[in-house]
């Protein structure tokens, strides 16, 4: 690249991070960069709590009657699994996962973000409840099945005092939607606003337990409780600011899928 230029790359396993970590992480790295350029003491805030204090309330709080309250109300919502989500795709699937794949990058018109969000003040819904109603339809359009589940990952930082961690909070979410008896779009809304919010009441119970318990038949080619991923980030990119460099973000292409498809807005 040349003695001036150079690139940054940044590689962590979620045992340890998640995304609203990184902005933590890049937050970070330019306070100690500018602490060294300007001789001043990196101005870091000091944290209320560890990792390891979160992971033990966690542990504590997940067990007896609230465990049993949240694995009641999944057990229900995804009592008598769908079929999987069948896509129509260009070859054979595999007997087992490869895990490859590609991104697409689309940015989407400003004119019709503003009329997303009008719908969603209009329904009293969150733009992540349109955008899931919207991606939701576009998956019955092309499986023609009305049963969808869908994945989607959230935070999992309910508290102020974990926002400045780095560390694995996030779980993920099984949203079920009915798309049967031919819905109009706004009703589809209604229902996806009906099932997130039930889903938001029960979100601490850990992915990997509420499959522990539901035990779904084995299936090496796909995702064992739903086939596609939906992401919504809400939250603004880092913006890149170090004294005496000019920086951006670079958008890399891993070459990888964990999932049949995976929708990430930004």
């Amino acid at each position: 690249l040349g003695p001036d230029n150079h690139v940054a790359l940044v590689t962590m396993h979620h045992l340890v991070t998640d995304r609203w970590s990184l902005g933590v992480f890049v937050r970070e790295l330019m306070a100690f960069y500018a602490a060294e350029v300007t001789g001043q003491a990196p101005a870091i805030p000091e944290l209320v709590i560890q990792y390891s204090d979160f992971a033990e309330w966690q542990r504590e709080r997940m067990q007896g009657e609230r465990l049993r309250v949240e694995l009641d109300f999944w057990k229900q919502h995804l009592k008598t699994l769908p079929a999987p989500l069948e896509l129509p795709t260009d070859r054979q699937r595999p007997a087992r996962q490869t895990y490859r794949g590609s991104r697409q990058f689309v940015t989407l018109p400003v004119a019709l973000t503003r009329a997303l969000k009008e719908v969603s003040q209009q329904e009293g819904a969150t733009l992540f409840m349109t955008l899931l109603a919207t991606f939701q339809t576009l998956m019955h359009r092309h499986s023609r099945q009305t049963d969808i589940t869908v994945g989607s990952p959230i935070a999992g930082r309910n508290v102020p005092e974990l926002e400045t961690l780095i560390g694995f909070f996030v779980n993920t979410l099984v949203l079920r939607n009915d798309l049967g008896g031919n819905p109009t779009f706004r009703e589809l809304l209604r229902r996806a606003k009906e099932v997130c919010m039930a889903a938001y009441a029960h979100q601490e119970l850990p992915f990997e337990k509420l499959v522990e318990e539901l035990q779904p038949p084995r299936d090496l080619s796909r995702h064992p409780l739903f086939q596609v991923m939906f992401s919504f980030q809400n939250t603004p990119r880092q913006d890149l600011s170090m004294p005496g460099l000019q920086s951006t973000y670079l958008l890399v292409d891993p070459g990888s899928a964990k999932f049949d498809l995976l929708l990430e807005l930004r």
